[in-house]
C-alpha cells in the first residue's frame, strides 16, 4: 500500500487558486446548483467549489464514486436517489465510479444493525451483482460508468496491511457510530471484523483516488472514514454528498421490500404508475426532487402551483407516476400506464388486457374451488396466507363482486374475473 499505489496527490494541487472567467465562474456555480439539489449534506462545500473550479479550468473530470455491497439483487426507487445524483454527475462532465463490494459484501455493513450480520459467501455476492448494472442502466448512462470489485485490492492484502490499516484510526473513532456505541451500551455483541468495514469502505476511496463519494445519510461515518484515510495516504481528501433516506409508501418508514413500502424499478408499468398514486401528497415534491429528472425550474412552479392551487395534487401526482414508468420502461410504456390508470380507476372500468391464467377444472372436486384456492393458483398472491388477509381486508373482488367469506366455495367458469387490490387481474381460462 505505497503512496503511489494509492494516488498520492501532490498537496500543492489542493492550495491552487484559479484565475477564473465570468463565463467560468457561472458555470462553478450551475453545477453547485445542480449538485446541492435533494442532497442532505455536503462536506465540506467549499472544498466542492475547489474541485469544481479545477475541472472548470483544467477539464479534468472529478471522479465520483458510489459503493455498494451486493447485499439485494433488486433495487427500488429509495435506491435509485444517489443514482439520480450520479446522473446529474454525469450530465455535468464528470466521471462515475461504481463500486461493487464482493468483498466487503461478505462481512456485511453493521450501519443501523443492533447485531452482528451473517456473512454473504463469494457465490452470494456474485449471484447477487449479477442484475446491478443492468437496473442500474435505467438511470445511469452505463457506457460511461466505471465499474470496479472491491476484491482486486483489498483480497491480496497480507496481515501486515490490514495491520497498519486499523493503526490509522481509534476504537474511540470507531465507537462514536450510533449503532456501535448502543451495542457497546447495552451489553451487546460487536465482532472485531465488523470495525473493519468501515476501514475497508474508506479504503476503496483510497484505492479509486475519489474527490467525491455519495451515499445515505445513515453511511456518514462510514463516508468520512474515507476523508480520514485518503488524508493519511497523503492524498486530497474526498468531499462527502449525504442524499437524503426516502420514505416508502406508508409515508412513514424509509422503503424497503422486506415492509411492502416499496416501488420497484423492476414492476411492471402498471404496478409502478399505481403504486405511486398511493404516495402520501406532502411526500409528493420530495420524490419529485430525489427521485425524478424534472427540472428544477420545472419544480418551483409545481411547487408553486400546488400551494396556490394551481395544481390539483392529483394531476401532479399523475405526472409523478408518468414519470417514473418513463424513466425505467420508456415513453410509450408511461403513456399505456396512464391510460390504463385512467380507464380502470377514473372511469371504473375493468381493462382490456387482463392475463389469462389456465386452470384444470379437473384438479377441483365437482368443478368448484375455494376463493383462497382460486386466488393462488391465479398466482394473484404469494400464499394462502395472503390470500385470507386481503379477502379480510375486503381487496378481493370476483367478476366485480367484493368478496369477504375466506370460507367462500365458487363454481370454476371460463372467462371469470378474479381481482386483488386495484392493481392486480386475472381471466381464468379453463382446461
Amino acid at each position: 500500500m505505497s503512496q503511489t499505489e494509492t494516488g498520492k496527490i501532490d498537496a500543492t494541487e489542493q492550495r491552487v487558486r484559479y484565475d477564473l472567467s465570468r463565463e467560468q465562474q457561472q458555470e462553478v456555480e450551475r453545477q453547485l446548483a445542480v449538485i446541492r439539489r435533494g442532497v442532505a449534506e455536503i462536506v465540506p462545500e467549499e472544498e466542492l467549489r475547489h474541485k469544481l473550479e479545477r475541472f472548470v479550468a483544467t477539464g479534468k473530470p472529478l471522479k465520483v464514486k458510489l459503493g455498494l455491497d451486493p447485499s439485494a439483487p433488486d433495487i427500488h426507487v429509495g435506491h435509485t436517489v444517489v443514482l439520480q445524483k450520479l446522473r446529474q454527475f454525469q450530465e455535468l462532465g464528470h466521471t462515475v465510479q461504481l463500486l461493487i463490494g464482493d468483498f466487503t459484501g461478505r462481512i456485511g455493513d453493521p450501519t443501523g444493525k443492533s447485531e452482528t450480520r451473517k456473512q454473504l459467501t463469494e457465490e452470494q455476492v456474485k449471484e447477487n451483482a449479477k442484475s446491478y448494472m443492468e437496473q442500474f442502466g435505467k438511470v445511469l448512462d452505463t457506457s460511461k460508468v466505471e465499474l470496479y470489485y472491491n476484491s482486486k485490492w483489498l483480497a491480496p492484502m497480507t496481515f501486515a496491511d490490514v495491520v497498519q490499516l486499523a493503526a490509522m484510526t481509534t476504537v474511540a473513532r470507531m465507537l462514536e457510530r450510533d449503532d456501535f456505541e448502543k451495542r457497546y451500551n447495552s451489553g451487546l455483541p460487536i465482532s472485531i471484523h465488523e470495525f473493519f468495514y468501515p476501514l475497508m469502505q474508506g479504503y476503496d476511496s483510497v484505492a479509486l483516488g475519489c474527490d467525491i463519494e455519495l451515499g445515505g445519510t445513515d453511511q456518514k461515518f462510514n463516508l468520512l472514514m474515507g476523508r480520514h484515510l485518503q488524508k493519511e495516504y497523503g492524498q486530497e481528501p474526498q468531499v462527502i454528498i449525504t442524499m437524503p433516506l426516502l420514505e416508502g409508501l406508508d409515508g412513514v418508514q424509509k422503503m424497503s421490500k422486506s415492509l411492502g413500502n416499496y416501488i420497484g424499478v423492476n414492476e411492471p408499468p402498471n404496478e409502478i404508475y399505481g403504486k405511486t398514486m398511493s404516495v402520501p401528497d406532502e411526500l409528493m415534491l420530495k420524490y419529485y426532487e430525489l427521485t425524478t429528472d424534472v427540472p428544477l425550474e420545472e419544480l418551483e412552479r409545481l411547487k408553486d402551483g400546488l400551494a396556490d392551487g394551481s395544481i390539483h395534487p392529483r394531476d401532479a401526482k399523475m405526472k409523478l407516476a408518468k414519470t417514473l414508468v418513463r424513466l425505467y420502461h420508456g415513453e410509450q410504456a408511461a403513456e399505456e400506464a396512464e391510460q390504463h390508470f385512467k380507464t380502470v380507476f377514473q372511469q371504473r372500468a375493468l381493462p382490456t388486457d387482463i392475463p389469462e391464467v389456465a386452470l384444470r377444472a379437473s384438479d377441483y372436486e365437482q368443478g368448484e374451488v375455494g376463493i383462497v384456492a382460486l386466488l393462488f393458483d391465479a398466482k394473484l398472491v404469494e400464499s394462502k396466507g395472503e390470500a385470507r388477509r386481503m379477502i379480510q381486508q375486503g381487496a378481493v373482488k370476483v367478476n366485480e363482486e367484493k368478496i369477504t367469506d375466506i370460507n367462500l366455495v365458487l363454481p370454476l367458469e371460463e372467462g371469470m374475473i378474479v381481482q386483488v387490490g386495484k392493481r392486480k387481474f386475472a381471466k381464468v381460462k379453463l382446461l
